[in-house]
């Protein structure tokens, strides 16, 4: 029995160094492919960022607010002073969605919806264009999903908003040195029910316990403000807030616009001479068309076209 424990202790001896190199290769190589597996992952994660906000850019919408005419009515006996808190206004907005409208297609929007119908169902028109007789496809236009809306602006009359503020005092009591400013009615000011200061935009939101104060002061547009018996200048602005309501993703087909295909192989090179010609065409009852609105073709580079709700 001795000897068979020497055995084993001789064993351990010999080959218990390589299993733990072997052990440690093998960790090695795990590590290797974690590794590896975590670069591809960053690679990967830093592609679909780029991918978001190549997709964030592309879906921004640049609209004009609408012009819109507000009617104002008085109190004669206000209830309380919240019911002159807030100063509101929403419009409707819908975003443009693109067409790619490729070389030997034309666009052409009908007024009327039954028109368009028309010319779709009919299908093939031959259209005469200069000395050439061209045979078009009449098709619906499919159109990519757009985005539709409703903006809310809601102008406060118990808030305004504090910028330009001096990077000078600790957040505590910059906040307290504007509460101080803001309450000094000899400047327009009242009493401040709270102070929102942000000291990295060094921005604040100052809100007031009295209706009627925020105006005085906004008029002013410069509010001093006293530092170490220093007076500075800070710039203030009506404070507002905007959200989105009602906010629907919507898609399908244009119902006045037509689709022409057919046109590749023409080579009169000014596409104006051949959108008046088809612009004469669809203008003709006989021809199954009616009033035209605007026509649209590419006979080199796609053109892109954009449709609104």
């Amino acid at each position: 029995m001795a000897t068979d424990e020497d055995n084993k202790k001789q064993v351990l001896k010999e080959y218990g160094p390589a299993e733990e190199f072997m052990k440690d290769e093998q960790n090695q190589k795990l590590i290797s492919e974690i590794e590896k597996e975590n670069t591809q992952l960053k690679e990967e994660i830093q592609k679909l960022e780029a991918e978001l906000q190549a997709t964030t850019r592309n879906s921004q919408i640049n609209e004009d607010i609408p012009e819109t005419k507000i009617k104002f009515t008085a109190v004669e006996n206000p209830e309380s002073d919240s019911q002159f808190s807030n100063t509101s206004y929403s419009c409707h907005m819908s975003s443009k969605v693109p067409y790619e409208l490729q070389k030997g297609q034309a666009l052409i929007t009908f007024e009327k919806e039954e028109v368009a119908q028309n010319v779709i169902r009919v299908g093939h028109h031959h259209v005469q264009i200069q000395d050439v007789n061209m045979k078009v496809m009449a098709s619906p236009v499919p159109l990519n999903s757009g985005v539709r809306f409703q903006v809310h602006v809601e102008v406060s009359k118990m808030k305004i908003h504090v910028t330009d503020i001096p990077d000078e005092l600790p957040e505590s009591q910059m906040r307290d040195k504007l509460e101080l400013s803001f309450c000094k009615s000899r400047n327009g000011g009242g009493e401040v029910d709270c102070v929102e200061y942000d000291k990295q935009s060094r921005s604040a939101v100052v809100t007031f316990v009295e209706s009627g104060v925020a105006d005085k002061i906004l008029k002013i547009k410069d509010y001093p403000l006293y530092i170490n018996q220093n007076c500075q200048r800070v710039t203030v602005s009506p404070y507002t807030e905007t959200y989105l309501k009602k906010f629907q993703v919507f898609s399908g087909v244009s119902k006045k616009t037509v689709l022409l295909t057919g046109l590749e192989d023409l080579q009169i090179i000014d596409e104006e001479t051949v959108e008046d010609f088809i612009n004469i065409h669809f203008q003709r009852e006989k021809n199954g068309g009616g009033e035209v609105e605007v026509v649209k073709c590419s006979l080199g580079q796609p053109y892109i076209a954009y449709f609104e709700e």
